[in-house]
């Protein structure tokens, strides 16, 4: 298992494949297990790489506790040039397309091009009352429930009408293993975030990626993002909902590989 030092935090991630190098960005309730199937999927054409955020999986916590995306970006910047590559592709699902915004705008000469998977746009699609809603259910949440019992309630709503068992099951394991300084961070993070005007600078080649039927961040949030970023595409896949990627990988890989300027895969 592979892990590299970013400054005081031990980051963990997971890595296949040989070729140009993606870097996937996973959500509030998931870390790297939830791209394996992108790891399997596209390690034939990229080298995939899928990190722990600080505070998940099986990275480390911050001494401070972070409360902006920035924060979470400039340990991207550190784990990228550990890596020792100069540029990526990117792809931030959810909360991580918040991480991969102002990863591109502040650091454009890194990103190849941009890949943002049912994306959000915390509290600038929200009132403030119902923004500071949020925040407090969360942090109840993650203060007095047992991971797994967050995860039991909250699964259903992250995934389509009529999921498969098995991929619910696993989607269901993985955010059972969400931690409380990963979760109370971005939590924090997702309450500051106001991206709008910032999505207009990006100038990187953009796909936007929605599941057909999210109900966390549905097709009209995404149709913002493509709306505000000029070199953008926008593409929905069919019977998914807001864990697309895990729903129906081979579509979001078809997806990803086709966009990165790499044959599709089968």
């Amino acid at each position: 298992m592979p892990f590299t030092q970013v400054e005081d935090l031990l980051i963990h991630y997971e890595i296949a494949g040989k070729g140009d190098p993606i870097v996937f960005l996973h959500g509030l309730s998931n870390n790297s297990q939830s791209w394996r199937k992108q790891l399997d999927g596209l390690k034939d054409h990229f080298t995939v790489i899928a990190w722990d955020a600080p505070g998940y999986g099986q990275s480390s916590n911050p001494k401070e506790e972070f409360r902006e995306f920035s924060q979470f970006a400039d340990v991207l910047h550190g784990f990228i040039k550990q890596l020792q590559y100069d540029s990526v592709y990117l792809v931030g699902h959810s909360m991580g397309s918040c991480i991969a915004v102002d990863f591109t705008v502040r650091y454009p000469s890194m990103v190849k091009s941009l890949i943002l998977a049912d994306a959000t746009r915390g509290s600038a699609a929200l009132s403030k009352e119902e923004n500071e809603k949020r925040l407090q259910n969360r942090l109840q949440s993650i203060e007095n429930l047992d991971p797994k019992e967050m995860a039991a309630k909250r699964i259903d709503a992250l995934l389509g009408y009529h999921p498969q068992e098995d991929i619910k099951k696993e989607a269901e394991r993985i955010m059972g293993q969400v931690r409380l300084a990963g979760y109370r961070a971005v939590s924090y993070s997702l309450y500051h975030v106001n991206q709008m005007e910032t999505m207009t600078k990006i100038a990187v080649p953009t796909l936007v990626i929605c599941g057909e039927e999210d109900r966390v961040t549905p097709v009209s949030e995404s149709q913002v993002f493509h709306e505000r970023i000029a070199n953008s595409q926008m593409v929905t896949i069919p019977k998914t909902g807001h864990l697309c990627y895990q729903e129906d990988s081979v579509s979001f890989n078809e997806y990803v590989a086709q966009f990165f300027k790499q044959p599709q895969l089968k």
